[in-house]
């Protein structure tokens, strides 16, 4: 999964620097809230039962 995020950040740099596109860095910072959403998706509880747990670890 690593070297995807890498080619995701590499490609959204190469493109946001050819195309004189900033907004394109912003791709790699989506892709990682998009993941995180979907390892929380993949927890057999109830979506804010999961973020609940997640966030009162100690």
């Amino acid at each position: 999964m690593i070297y995807v995020f890498l080619l995701i950040l590499l490609l959204s740099l190469i493109f946001a620097f050819r195309l004189k596109k900033p907004l394109l860095l912003t791709v790699p910072i989506a892709t990682l809230f998009v993941f995180m959403i979907i390892q929380i998706a993949m927890v057999p509880l109830g979506f804010f039962e999961t973020v609940r747990f997640i966030f009162d670890l100690r």
